[in-house]
């Protein structure tokens, strides 16, 4: 499926991370995040990471943007997804996103990552998250 993922796409999802990175909220951290994926079916949804003075209660841009999707389209299936930061050196999804990101993914799907000053930077989710633990992790008789 990565051979689908055209220069077109990860322009469309440069440009919406890019729009959301604005709105991000981190007045703690200064590392503001936007995230956009695109749906097998080709829509794309982004979101920016929003900070809390209770650290654990923050929201990852990846999460945002996923919620974004679901709350609008429902569970859909991704084809790729883009993590930009505003400094010059990208920076790829964080633990949980990377698990958040693999209810929705598969291991073909591409993951690219971007700064302001460099260009996206992809790779196969399966190489971001080997071994992930998914839905048929907790099928009955799964061992």
């Amino acid at each position: 499926m990565s051979d689908l993922i055209v220069s077109g796409d990860v322009a469309r999802l440069l440009h919406a991370a890019r729009e959301v990175i604005a709105h991000a909220h981190a007045p703690y951290s200064g590392f503001p995040v936007g995230a956009a994926i695109l749906t097998v079916s080709g829509e794309v949804f982004a979101g920016c990471n929003v900070e809390n003075a209770a650290y654990p209660l923050g929201l990852c841009a990846e999460a945002a943007a996923l919620g974004v999707m679901v709350s609008t389209r429902g569970a859909q299936r991704l084809r790729a997804a883009l993590v930009l930061t505003a400094r010059p050196a990208p920076s790829w999804p964080c633990g949980g996103c990377r698990q958040r990101l693999q209810e929705f993914m598969g291991a073909e799907a591409m993951v690219y990552a971007a700064g302001c000053g460099a260009e996206p930077v992809g790779m196969p989710f399966a190489r971001l998250l080997p071994l992930a633990f998914g839905a048929d992790d907790l099928a009955p008789g799964s061992s």
